[in-house]
Order: C-alpha cells, then structure tokens, then sequence
C-alpha cells in the first residue's frame, strides 16, 4: 500500500490520504507495529477550541483572539467518530479517551458518550471510556457525563495557588471553580479520578507538594507531567524540565513513598503509594525516561486525522475515506497498514535536530 501527499484547504500540518488498494485484504484482529507494540488505546479530539490559554499550550502569542480554528463543517460527526471507533475496536481497542481542545466545549458530547458508550469490545466487554477536561465546565456537566456512560475523567490542575493557577491558564479563571468541578465529578461517580499537572521548572514546581498534600487521602490520582516538547509554540526548552525523579524526591521528603507495579503494560504513569496507604501518585516522564517500547496510542485529530506518535509532524486523513465512500473494510485496511508502519519513538531519539521539527499543537490532537 502506498500513500499520496494532496493539497487540503485547511491543511496546517502535512496530510496523507492513505490509498487502499482493491485488492488489499482486510486485517482482522489485534495490531502490531514494527516494533511488536499493539494498538490498545485511541485517543480521539472532538474539538480544537478551549476556553484556557496555558502557557505550555495554547499561549495568547499564536492562539490570539484572531486564531482561525476549525470550521464546523471541517470536525468528525459523532456518526462519523462513532464508526471509526467501532473499526479501531476490532482491531484491539479496549479504551477511549475523549480530548480536544477542551472537549466539554463540544456540543451535546454527551450525546457521543452515549453512542460510544454502547460499543463492546470483541470479548463483549464495555468500552473503558474516559474523558480528559481543565475543569472549567465539570461542575454542571458531570451528572449529565456520567448518564451518558462515561466512566472515568482526568482534570488538569497545574497550581492550587490562585495567583499561580491564573497565571498559567492565563483567562484569569478562578482554581475553586475546578476544584468545584473535580468535587461534582466524585459526586457523580467518576472514579477513579485522575489529576494531571503538567510540571514546570521556575514556574510551578513550587506546587508540587501542595498538590500531593491536597490530595493525599482523597481516593484520587495526582499525575506529574514533565514539561514536553508538543508542537512549536509553548517554547520549550530542556531547562524548563523538572525531572520526574526530582518530583517524587520532593514529595517523598514530606510523605515517604514505596513503589507500585504498572497496572497494564504500557501504562505511561510510573506508580508510587504513600507509605502510611492514603493513597498513590504517577510520574510521567516522558523527556528524562521515555517510555515509547510500550507506547499502544494512537491519536484522531478533530478533523479525522490519525496519528501514530504524540510528536507527529504529519497524519493520515482518514476523513477523506469516510466521505470518499469506502466502506468499512478499507477504513479497516488502512487502519491495519498505517499501524503495521509505525516506528515511532520520538522521545528515545529526542536530540538537538528534532527539536527544530514543525511537530503538531497539543491542542490539536489533544495529548
């Protein structure tokens, strides 16, 4: 199978159209890569707008009350997301997290929770369906999410200190307002719940014992996320990096930890519990040890684009198959292919040269 690079109206990153072969047989079954990792997850971004401008991000210098996002016309149908799943669920899909942009921004998701909700894997076992949100929207959504069929959520909180937290989201919105949220969410029953925050050297770290101590005893997961190089436009430098083995220090300083085992291969958070057993975090760390010989991810950009790698500079535009009239067996073939090339592992090769590469926005494909 081969592919062909087209021109595309609203194409800011390189799209390839994969080209299906009449002949091509459908692979059924479960995916490997060149490298023997299995598709196992798909992270799908419903939209490429949100509410916050984090600096890390979304920041105000590109993402200005000027920026041209998506049309609607442009964005999947949760017809269209709904279908793509069921395909990527027969190749060995078992979870789903819903990402944007902010997600909860997306109009009536619950409507595609619900769609997504009633999908079984080939074991006839429930979707593991997840949904990634800053907060801001949660305290009025949750109950709603969570009829809908959503199982679990991940918040990102980057400070508990106002001053700090506003600071970062840079649209002054208030922490209480996402601590609300994360209360309403518990309520709910979404849980596990899952606190991302992404860790900054000079700019947060300070945070970092706050948040553990905050959270400690509550039942939910604080989740350590060294500062990354996504896209081009939140300047990153390695500087800017706060290894993990520095954050589990620091805490470990104040409530002494014990190392946990992986809940599942491939799971990107390294697990640490608190000695006394109120509780566990997870160290991510993507720059300092990066953990691409398990990565089981795949990405579907809002306007149906797959990608294989977090720091992609191109992807697959499965949309024009979708419009195009292929049927599901070549949506299929081409889904089997495109993982059976993959060979990335960006962050084992991370150097001085790629770097410099134009890779695609955080808020594009949604982390």
């Amino acid at each position: 199978m081969t592919e062909r690079i087209i021109p595309i109206a609203d194409n800011r990153y390189q799209q390839q159209i994969p080209h299906v072969p009449a002949d091509a047989p459908a692979p059924s079954g479960l995916l490997t890569d060149r490298r023997g990792r299995r598709l196992h997850d798909l992270r799908i971004s419903v939209t490429d707008r949100c509410n916050f401008r984090c600096t890390y991000c979304m920041p105000k210098s590109v993402f200005s009350k000027d920026y041209a996002f998506l049309p609607h016309a442009s964005l999947l149908s949760f017809e269209e997301i709904e279908r793509l799943v069921r395909v990527f669920v027969a190749h060995g899909v078992e979870k789903v997290r819903l990402t944007g942009g902010e997600p909860l921004l997306r109009k009536n998701i619950e409507r595609l929770i619900e769609m997504l909700a009633s999908l079984k894997t080939p074991a006839g076992e429930p979707l593991d369906l997840t949904l990634t949100t800053n907060g801001s929207l949660l305290g009025r959504k949750a109950r709603a999410l969570r009829d809908a069929g959503l199982k679990r959520v991940t918040i990102s909180l980057d400070a508990l200190d106002e001053t700090t937290f506003r600071r970062m989201n840079d649209v002054d919105f208030p922490v209480d307002d996402v601590l609300a949220g994360i209360a309403a969410a518990e309520r709910a029953g979404l849980a596990p719940l899952k606190i991302n925050m992404v860790v900054q050297r000079g700019v947060n770290d300070q945070e970092i014992v706050p948040m553990a101590r905050h959270f400690r005893g509550s039942g939910h997961i604080v989740r350590f996320i060294e500062f990354m190089d996504v896209g081009a436009s939140n300047g990153w430098r390695m500087d800017d990096v706060l290894p993990s083995a520095e954050v589990v220090r620091r805490i470990h300083e104040h409530h002494p930890l014990v190392s946990l085992q992986p809940n599942y291969p491939g799971e990107v958070a390294e697990r640490w519990a608190y000695a006394d057993g109120s509780g566990e975090i997870g160290a991510i760390s993507s720059v300092t040890q990066p953990f691409c010989g398990d990565c089981s991810r795949a990405r579907l950009s809002t306007e149906g684009r797959l990608y294989t790698c977090l720091f992609a500079t191109g992807g697959h535009d499965l949309r024009a198959l979708l419009r195009g009239g292929h049927d599901d067996a070549a949506l299929s073939a081409a889904i089997g292919h495109l993982w059976g090339q993959r060979e990335d592992r960006y962050s084992e090769q991370r150097s001085r040269e790629t770097a410099g590469l134009r890779k695609i926005e955080m808020s594009y494909i949604g982390g």
